[in-house]
């Protein structure tokens, strides 16, 4: 009896903190502290610093309306997990100017269990950065501002929110742990230069989940250094794809392990899943674990492949091959429409040869028929059934 006693005692304790906790949890409108001729800039800014030294669960809400927003950089660390519900449409300034060089238009970072929710619109106005863009050529062009960026964040989710028409990258994630984006989505015309949906860069165990991605850059891109990514239910198209990399221009790059790419549909786009490297690279670094599972293409020009003599506009030097070693890479189930003949290209490095590639049950066709495989230094295990390889043409 008195153990019985106890657990009741014990639950009815629990429920009560509980209600307690939940009661204590404060919501902030942002019109609270203004927004002068539509600008919530200072607004935003004020609330977040209120939020952010609060001690319970703080929700700011950005309510349906039409906003405008200078360049904003919040950070913690914070007290209390906070909630950003955005149900309007905020709009950057549509002369990339303004943004004084800024590398993101909205930055959040070094908080825990932060979550940025609603159904509102992150709007660029990007149409002028774009005519601006003249990255292709010129290596010291201005970069223009990302829509967001998220830095050190931890145990966070970004739910249902559009990033719409991104000056450059629409999303920059950097050294986060445990981060979803989940019903998120990304809108920009296919002509957009240099318009990245979400690109990840030195972080762990980062999910994108039934998210939808129309731009003129790749849907999600990997930077160096991550471990533990997942891709699924994603919807991608037009735009470059899903790739890793590039990588190995830099020298301080670190590894990638562990890419999960799953359930996804790429339509319209240049590429569909996609490793590549620089030559020349100046590090010895791997990439490993790379799943490419349950894939449909609809019209894509390079449904696979790896790359490792990436090199846009000549921008490198072609000396001697890439020393990425990529090892470990399956592709399974990819079914589909291929805009060219050779719906398979494995072109891996002289120096360091891909290792552990697997071909199942690959089925795409060109003009209706069965597409080709090309491949270099590099011998890919074939079950299923899956193009066998012909031998590629390489610059080494």
């Amino acid at each position: 009896m008195a153990l019985k006693f106890s657990i009741v005692t014990l639950f009815s304790f629990i429920l009560s903190l509980a209600v307690i906790y939940k009661a204590q949890s404060v919501t902030i409108d942002i019109k609270k502290f203004g927004a002068q001729n539509g600008d919530i800039t200072q607004a935003f800014t004020n609330a977040w610093k209120e939020a952010c030294a609060a001690t319970s669960n703080v929700k700011i809400v950005i309510p349906k309306g039409t906003y405008k927003m200078s360049g904003v950089e919040v950070k913690g660390p914070c007290k209390a997990p906070i909630e950003i519900q955005v149900d309007g449409t905020i709009q950057a300034p549509a002369d990339p100017s303004q943004l004084k060089g800024a590398e993101q238009w909205v930055t959040i970072g070094y908080v825990s269990h932060f979550t940025l929710s609603g159904h509102g619109i992150f709007d660029g106005q990007g149409a002028t950065a774009w005519k601006q863009n003249k990255c292709g050529s010129n290596k010291s062009c201005a970069r223009r501002a990302m829509n967001l960026g998220f830095n050190f964040l931890n145990h966070s989710v970004v739910r249902d929110i559009t990033s719409k028409d991104s000056k450059y990258f629409h999303v920059n994630v950097l050294a986060c742990n445990n981060f979803t984006f989940d019903g998120f989505k990304v809108s920009a015309p296919h002509d957009s230069a240099n318009t990245d949906g979400i690109h990840i860069g030195r972080s762990n165990n980062v999910k994108i989940l039934n998210t939808k991605i129309a731009t003129g850059d790749d849907c999600v891109s990997l930077g160096d250094g991550n471990t533990r990514l997942v891709v699924k239910n994603v919807e991608c198209g037009p735009g470059h794809g899903i790739s890793v990399g590039s990588l190995g221009l830099y020298d301080n790059e670190d590894n990638i392990d562990d890419f999960l790419v799953k359930n996804v549909t790429i339509k319209n786009a240049d590429n569909g899943v996609r490793i590549k490297s620089w030559p020349s690279t100046p590090v010895s670094i791997t990439v490993t674990n790379m799943r490419f599972e349950d894939i449909t293409m609809v019209n894509v020009a390079n449904p696979i492949i790896i790359d490792q003599e990436y090199c846009p506009w000549n921008e490198c030097s072609k000396k001697s091959p890439s020393k990425v070693k990529i090892s470990k890479v399956y592709f399974k189930n990819i079914k589909g429409t291929s805009a060219t003949k050779e719906g398979v290209i494995l072109l891996c490095s002289k120096s360091v040869p891909c290792q552990g590639v697997e071909l199942s049950d690959i089925n795409l066709t060109y003009k209706g028929a069965p597409t080709v495989a090309v491949c270099a230094n590099v011998s890919p295990k074939i079950s299923g059934k899956a193009p066998t390889c012909t031998a590629a043409k390489s610059i080494f």
